[in-house]
């Protein structure tokens, strides 16, 4: 007789069934959590910032290519062959490739794009065109 082992939880998360959204960083390969980074989006008045915390990695290590609409940031790591000196009793520290894409609005002036990486911290600054920029509170005359 086989035994069936039932769980209360979706084969899939709701993140992974709607990984379409613009700027929403989807996944291309791994699943989050496991080799993905955290991303962290934030809207100014003047731009989207996108923040990856990738540790570990240098900038030789990251990738970052624009085609059309879309940001793709990426990392191969190269597996170097080393002789383990050390008996590690745990080892956590892994480092693996990733993908993320981002779908970028159409409000996004993608020629300014700018990208800066410090303390494990890859910083993205995706500045809004002109007229997608917050307009200032004005008065309309009616003729």
């Amino acid at each position: 007789m086989n035994t069936i082992k039932r769980t209360n939880r979706l084969p899939f998360s709701f993140d992974e069934l709607f990984q379409t959204d613009w700027l929403g960083g989807t996944t291309q390969g791994p699943k989050i959590g496991l080799n993905t980074p955290a991303v962290n989006i934030a809207e100014t008045e003047h731009n989207f910032e996108i923040a990856l915390a990738i540790p570990g990695l240098t900038r030789a290590d990251i990738n970052i290519e624009l085609d059309n609409d879309q940001l793709t940031v990426a990392s191969v790591k190269k597996e170097e062959k080393e002789e383990v000196v050390k008996k590690y009793s745990r080892k956590e520290f892994s480092y693996a490739s990733f993908k993320r894409v981002f779908n970028l609005p159409e409000t996004i002036e993608t020629t300014k794009i700018e990208a800066s990486f410090e303390s494990g911290i890859l910083e993205i600054t995706l500045p809004k065109k002109e007229e997608a920029k917050v307009q200032p509170k004005r008065l309309i005359e009616i003729d």
